[in-house]
């Protein structure tokens, strides 16, 4: 991540993010949970059904004392946007490298102090609730925990949960992850495709 963390963020991403937490403070959100205390962790967001997710997420870990990341590909990065993209936290990604993307950002992790790296396991709004197993696989490679994350937009409620070191058993994790979420949301539709994949979900191995 070739960024200056002693350079200071720009006038643009300081006015960016104090209005989306300005933003974030006028819907009324209340937030249950506490920063982990481990310095690098994926948090995972769940669900992905709104564009007020993205605020939600980033003012949520502003009140938590947590700066958060993610992933986005290289050419975002590039001038006049690289200086505000790695401002907003943004990891870089080349999907056109023969190294995956994977270990890209399990170097990432290596090579920074702090790393929160916020993923949303269902891709996109549109998703079904089935969930990608990319999160799983940067933990495992990272060895970093992961932190289970959640909103309810109707509610204006959300949280965070205690972190989960992944093991290399999928499918345990995954049921625990599923279990998290449904205690926090029993009425959402999305965990019943979330609980239904337990039943195929096999063994992650860790990645040497």
């Amino acid at each position: 991540m070739p960024n200056d963390p002693n350079r200071q963020p720009s006038l643009l991403s300081r006015l960016f993010k104090r209005l989306l937490i300005a933003l974030y403070r006028w819907k009324g959100w209340t937030i249950e949970g506490t920063r982990p205390a481990v310095r690098k962790f994926v948090i995972l967001g769940a669900p992905h059904t709104s564009n007020w997710d993205f605020i939600f997420f980033l003012g949520a870990t502003h009140e938590l004392g947590i700066k958060p990341s993610f992933m986005g590909k290289h050419t975002l990065f590039k001038w006049p946007m690289t200086n505000f993209m790695y401002d907003m936290g943004g990891v870089s990604v080349n999907r056109n490298k023969r190294a995956n993307y994977v270990e890209q950002v399990a170097d990432a992790f290596t090579k920074a102090d702090d790393l929160a790296l916020v993923i949303a396991p269902e891709g996109t709004r549109g998703s079904n609730g089935e969930w990608r197993t990319g999160f799983y696989h940067i933990a495992m490679a990272a060895g970093v925990p992961i932190l289970p994350a959640w909103v309810d937009n109707d509610m204006m409620r959300g949280g965070v949960g205690e972190p989960l070191m992944p093991t290399g058993d999928y499918r345990a994790d995954l049921a625990k992850l599923a279990a998290f979420y449904r205690e926090k949301r029993p009425d959402c539709d999305r965990f019943n495709v979330l609980e239904a994949s337990l039943d195929t979900a096999g063994e992650i191995k860790r990645r040497d």
